[in-house]
């Protein structure tokens, strides 16, 4: 590719990195060649560079004494292109025979020009600018971040294969979650946790779990949106070896009839039934509560089998037997008392209980508003002096 270009001389590299810039369309490499007689670099053989990377020119400009042969082109590949710039330079003024005598070449001694280059045989055969790589990256790049939303960097880092993934299959994997009622921007968050998704296999990772949901799960279609949202993993759960059995064991502790599995509790499918539910079922027992106890407080309250003994449940109990004094039968009849926060509503709404020497049951105390456990806290402090009255 040839490109007519100007006189470049001393402090116009930006000039040249501008053409270069509006320019070039592909290629690795872009070598220019010429004699510039500008002020500064007289009978000076100039050789720029202009290297593509990441979608950024740079150029580089490289001195020669005068008389010296022009240095040879780097070595180039099919996916190279070589640009020449012919620099014609404005009117100089007299030449200096002593000078002009520098040169061996016949043709710059007379015309001021370095000889041009013919194109290799390789730029000739090279694709169109539409196919080269890194204009498709940047063309992936651009639906990561402007058609799913996702922090394109982190994409990649968690998922090395999408820097050689074709567009096309992350177009199919979006497809996918479409075709089951996900909404665009439900698609763009489950790519975000998990971008392995990008590039899987639909027919093999995706339609068994969705087909799953729909099938033994008994999800019905328009709750399959639900489902995943509230649940993303479950598009990188094995249906044999975890959502399968999962429901198996659920099935067997009642989640049945009325209790069944629907898109609100889709998300226990996730759980490991040795290392999650058993161990949880285990510590309800072992503060004194029957199989069937503590089966009818898991269905009642399914969210408990996601709270973390730990960090949930032994701290919970702990401060309702020894700071409320209060009895375990409670819990047995409002099993959603561990769903509320200790440190933003069970502490605090206890202490100004505590303060005023009252007591509510557990379900009356957490489950209404602030403003309306305040009007009643009002109520039972005034009512005592109603009585007297």
């Amino acid at each position: 590719m040839g490109l007519r270009g100007r006189f470049l001389a001393s402090g116009e590299v930006k000039s040249a990195e501008d053409d270069t810039r509006r320019t070039l369309g592909c290629g690795k490499v872009c070598v220019l060649y010429g004699i510039c007689n500008g002020k500064g670099v007289r009978h000076h053989h100039c050789k720029l560079y202009a290297a593509i990377q990441n979608d950024k020119v740079t150029i580089s400009v490289f001195s020669g004494a005068g008389g010296g042969a022009s240095p040879s082109p780097p070595a180039l590949t099919k996916d190279t292109m070589l640009l020449h710039f012919h620099l014609s330079p404005p009117p100089p003024p007299p030449p200096r025979p002593k000078l002009l005598a520098c040169s061996p070449d016949p043709i710059i001694r007379t015309t001021g020009f370095a000889p041009l280059r013919p194109l290799p045989p390789t730029l000739l055969a090279s694709p169109a600018f539409t196919t080269d790589a890194g204009l498709r990256f940047r063309e992936k790049l651009l639906y990561l971040e402007h058609d799913l939303g996702l922090d394109s960097s982190r994409a990649l880092s968690l998922n090395p294969s999408l820097r050689s993934a074709p567009l096309s299959a992350l177009h199919s994997s979006a497809a996918a979650l479409l075709s089951f009622g996900l909404l665009p921007a439900d698609a763009g968050r489950v790519f975000a946790m998990f971008p392995s998704l990008l590039t899987c296999d639909p027919s093999a990772d995706l339609l068994p779990v969705f087909h799953f949901l729909l099938g033994p799960a008994a999800i019905p279609f328009p709750d399959l949106r639900k489902s995943v949202a509230r649940c993303p993993r479950l598009l990188v759960s094995s249906v044999p070896s975890q959502l399968l059995p999962a429901l198996r064991f659920l099935r067997r502790l009642g989640f049945v009839g009325r209790h069944r599995i629907t898109c609100r509790t889709t998300l226990l499918l996730v759980s490991s039934v040795e290392a999650t539910l058993l161990p949880k079922l285990d510590y309800l027992r072992g503060l004194g509560f029957s199989h069937r106890e503590t089966r009818s407080m898991v269905l009642r309250s399914p969210g408990m089998l996601t709270f973390s003994i730990e960090n949930n449940f032994k701290p919970k109990v702990e401060f309702f037997l020894h700071d409320m004094g209060r009895d375990l039968s409670e819990l047995k009849d409002f099993p959603q008392y561990f769903s509320f926060s200790l440190e933003g509503k069970i502490k605090p709404r206890h202490r100004l209980l505590a303060e005023s020497r009252l007591r509510m049951p557990l379900s009356e105390m957490l489950k209404v508003s602030d403003g309306e456990f305040m009007s009643r806290l009002v109520e039972m402090r005034l009512s005592p002096v109603n009585d007297k009255l």
